[in-house]
Parts: structure tokens; C-alpha cells; sequence
């Protein structure tokens, strides 16, 4: 095998110094290089926001979804949605690793990457059947790991289906317990696998309250179903920002965006004080309507891009569902 850079430059295809997540195309046919790890492809979690809208554009026909999904992924060397942006990740079991990779898992791990498949290179022998729910799809192929990319190993004890929706969303807990103070008041906008995962850790770091607002009655009941004290539900519209402020009532000190439809930026400002801090972890979100959008109201909150990756959350997530056993049945529902 030849030299390659950990960073994945020798996969890019056509563009000169262009890393892989933002390059048009990836080489997904070239053998295992020494900086990475091959895997034998078991499962995608598709991004919700991607996956939306590739329902949305083909009018709910999950068969031409699941053509769209096949094509792109031939054309492009990934899994790279180019309306969203987005990709999603996989799990599958370590096939190789290269001489120059360092502590790689033994071959048969079984592992789910923690890396967006915006930047992983893959082919597909085979996908399975696209659900009108679900965002996993099973899938037989290839792919590539580089160095840089994070991945974690799947565990023993906790079902498959729900490590994976764990794992896809894990910066968002991590990441919204690090930024809780004690005795604040902290908003999760949107219900759904990583809003209630946030709720919770937001619980666990001392928050004073953590209100959870969506416009889906029955994910709310399933948040309120967790018994967790500190935690309220609000049924609410995030894309009427004055009617959403007021109903959230007093501002919250942090507040966490994640849900997978634009438009919500002017309500998450607008609901939280001005000097508070705001997360934006859905794809998404508009840079533009966020920013703007604070200036244009005189907020000063510091507005946060929801990186997905952060040290350690692949661990801090699967602690949180040891501890919380009454979200299995959640984000398995999902």
C-alpha cells in the first residue's frame, strides 16, 4: 500500500488541496491505504434532515428514495447529500487496518463511525428497503476510515437500534452539558432523539429547568414519560418566533436548537436572554437568519455551531443510556 495523509487528501478526486468532506467527489475504489480502516458496511443512519428531504422531493416514494440514495453514493464516493449538505453515519465490522494506523481495533470489531459520511468514502454493493420513519437502512459495501476519523466500538448491552440513534446525535448531549450551568434554565427546541438526549444531560449537569418544546404532542409524552423532575414539555410552533418567545415565557440562559426543519433560528434568539448562549445543531440551520437575525433584535447571545464531534460524547452518551434505561424504549420507537 502506498503513503496516504490521515486527513483522507489522496481519496479526493479533481480538486487540488481540498479536504474530503467538502470535495464533489471521493475514490471509494482504491484498496486500503495505510492510514485506514476498511469496513464491511452493515448499516446507514441517514441524516434526518437529508432523508427528509429526499422523502420530500420524491413525493414519499421511498423506492426512488432508496434509487436517489444509490446513485448519489456511485456519482459521489460518499453519502453526501448536495441540497442538505449532510450524510449521516454507519456501522459495520473492521475488515483491515493499514500498517501507519495507529491503535486500530482488531479485525471482526464491530464499530460505528463517528464521522460524517459527507467525508467518508463508501460504495455500496447493496441497500436495503427505505422506511417512512426510521432513518437506518441496511446496507451491505465498503468503507473507509481515515486516521482523523473517530469511530466507537458498538456495545454489548445496549440494543443496536439504539446505540445507533445515540451515537448519530451524540455531540448534542455532550456538548449541551458542558455549556449547562447550575441553576440555569435551559430550552431543547425539538423532541426528537437528540432533543431529548440533550434534555436529559442538561438534567444531569445541574440545570435548574429544562423545558423541552416541540410541536409533536406524542414526542413530548415520551419526554414526560422519562419521570425526570427537572424536565417540563411545552407543545408549541418554533417557526412563529414572537408566538414561540411567549410561550416559553421567562428567557433561557442556554438554549439548544434540535430540530431538523429551517427556520426556528428567530424563535431560539428570541427565547433566550440576550446575553445567553444559543446551540445550533440541526443541518438545517441558517448562518444567515441566526446571526442576522440576533443583530436584528439587539441580542448579544453567543450563537454556537453544534460541532458533532466532542472529546469523549461517544462514552458520555452510552453512560447516559446505563443510567436511563426508559430511553431505550424512546429513541427505539424512533
Amino acid at each position: 500500500m502506498r503513503a496516504s495523509s490521515p486527513l483522507g487528501l489522496h481519496r479526493v478526486l479533481g480538486q487540488r488541496a481540498t479536504l474530503p468532506q467538502p470535495a464533489e467527489r471521493l475514490d471509494a475504489g482504491m484498496p486500503c491505504q495505510d492510514t485506514e480502516l476498511e469496513i464491511e458496511v452493515e448499516q446507514l443512519h441517514v441524516d434526518a434532515s437529508s432523508l427528509r428531504q429526499m422523502r420530500d422531493a420524491h413525493r414519499g416514494d421511498l423506492e426512488a428514495v432508496r434509487q436517489a440514495i444509490v446513485s448519489l453514493v456511485r456519482e459521489r464516493g460518499k453519502l453526501h447529500n448536495p441540497v442538505t449538505g449532510s450524510g449521516g453515519m454507519l456501522t459495520g465490522v473492521v475488515r483491515a487496518a493499514g500498517s501507519a494506523y495507529r491503535q486500530p481495533p482488531s479485525v471482526g470489531t464491530r464499530i460505528a463511525s463517528l464521522a460524517s459520511l459527507t467525508l467518508t468514502p463508501l460504495r455500496l454493493d447493496e441497500l436495503g428497503a427505505i422506511d417512512a420513519v426510521s432513518n437506518s437502512v441496511s446496507a451491505r459495501g465498503t468503507a473507509f476510515l481515515f486516521q482523523s476519523s473517530p469511530w466507537t466500538e458498538m456495545p454489548a448491552d445496549i440494543p443496536e437500534d439504539v446505540a445507533l440513534a445515540a451515537f448519530d446525535v451524540a455531540g448534542a448531549p455532550a456538548r449541551v452539558a458542558a455549556r449547562t450551568k447550575a441553576g440555569s434554565r435551559v430550552l431543547i427546541v425539538g423532541a426528537g432523539n437528540s432533543g431529548s438526549l440533550s434534555a436529559v444531560a442538561a438534567a444531569e449537569a445541574g440545570a435548574r429547568e429544562v423545558l423541552v418544546a416541540d410541536i409533536n404532542a406524542m414526542r413530548l409524552e415520551a419526554i414526560a414519560g422519562l419521570g425526570i423532575d427537572a424536565i417540563g414539555t411545552l407543545q408549541c410552533d418554533a417557526t412563529d418566533p414572537v408566538g414561540f418567545a411567549a410561550q416559553v415565557g421567562a428567557p433561557a440562559d442556554l438554549t439548544a436548537s434540535c430540530v431538523d426543519l429551517p427556520g426556528v433560528e428567530s424563535a431560539c434568539v428570541l427565547a433566550t436572554r440576550t446575553e445567553g448562549h444559543i446551540l445550533f445543531f440541526s443541518m438545517a440551520t441558517s448562518f444567515a437568519r441566526a446571526a442576522l437575525g440576533a443583530e436584528g433584535v439587539g441580542s448579544a447571545a453567543t450563537l454556537e455551531i453544534g460541532n458533532g464531534f466532542y472529546k469523549g460524547h461517544a462514552h458520555q452518551v452510552v453512560d447516559l443510556l446505563r443510567r436511563h434505561r426508559k430511553l431505550w424504549g424512546l429513541l427505539a420507537r424512533r
